[in-house]
């Protein structure tokens, strides 16, 4: 089952945000922790909503990034400018993206962009939410465990997506953050999102298979519960495995990236017209997907 209104997951597991983008907030006995940082301008829900809920924001010290795109980290500088020695974890590679001036010149560009399609942009205006030079933090790699007191996470790596991708795990209430390495919940279906090499994200994906989860918490979308969300992970290696179908097909028709790429934008656009992104930005993403598949279907494929 799928839910996009923000409340409560499961016990010490909060949902916050707006459907086109969520965060999450885990509560341990000792501490609490943001997991994801959305798009910037969702701010204003966000604190509504942990107000409404009663979170005490006294015990957040923590904040996951699960990856460097700008609708997934969107929130990070306010959180970590607000709350004094939060502790900020990212991959490796999403800390060299996000020391990168012009990675952080997209990112607060897009955010902005996709606040004036949702009519946003005076939350913007009204907060100190743009990325600069101030935000570091540590790294969370393979394996790592973060501890909030009883509710700890356990970091698994799925490049594909992005090459900076990491997932979290919360075993002891069968929980799984892949933000939008496990695809993306969208209406009624999955949309597959391996935006930096399609491979990866279908290798990622059969990795996070072997979790038992019974909450499937997406970025995009809301979150999953009951037999959907224990089903999510091999629903969506499907739905890659068809996309990418998909995609080699227009390819070999088209012989071109990028009249493949406008008739895969064109065919998304009429299918889901309110869909979060905006066409440009939508375009750059499958660019990006059909290249390596190109790539991959002629012997000429480049490991990103």
């Amino acid at each position: 089952m799928r839910h996009i209104e923000a409340g409560r997951v499961t016990e010490g597991v909060w949902y916050l945000g707006r459907e086109e983008s969520g965060i999450y907030l885990l509560e341990g006995s000792s501490s609490s922790m943001i997991v994801s940082g959305g798009m910037s301008w969702i701010i204003e829900d966000v604190l509504q909503q942990m107000d409404r809920f009663g979170i005490d924001e006294n015990r957040i010290d923590k904040l996951l990034i699960l990856h460097s795109h700008f609708d997934h980290v969107g929130l990070v500088p306010f959180f970590a400018r607000r709350i004094p020695g939060l502790t900020v974890y990212a991959s490796a590679p999403a800390w060299k993206v996000l020391g990168n001036p012009k990675a952080i010149e997209t990112i607060n560009r897009f955010n902005r962009i996709t606040a004036e399609q949702h009519g946003r942009v005076d939350v913007l205006d009204a907060r100190d939410l743009d990325w600069r030079d101030d935000v570091s933090g540590v790294v969370a790699a393979e394996g790592d465990r973060i501890d909030c007191g009883g509710l700890d996470v356990e970091i698994i790596e799925i490049p594909g997506h992005s090459s900076c991708s990491i997932a979290a795990y919360a075993p002891a209430v069968r929980a799984l953050f892949p933000s939008d390495g496990g695809g993306i919940p969208f209406r009624d279906v999955i949309i597959p999102s391996g935006n930096s090499n399609y491979t990866r994200f279908q290798q990622s994906l059969e990795k996070m298979r072997r979790l038992p989860v019974d909450f499937f918490c997406a970025d995009h979308g809301g979150f999953v519960t009951g037999d959907e969300a224990r089903c999510f992970i091999e629903d969506a290696i499907e739905a890659a495995r068809e996309f990418r179908v998909l995609m080699e097909r227009v390819y070999r028709r088209t012989g071109s990236v990028e009249a493949t790429v406008k008739r895969l934008v064109s065919l998304a656009l009429a299918t889901r017209p309110d869909y979060f992104l905006p066409a440009d930005i939508m375009e750059s993403v499958y660019t990006q997907m059909v290249r390596h598949v190109a790539s991959a279907a002629t012997g000429n494929n480049e490991q990103n």
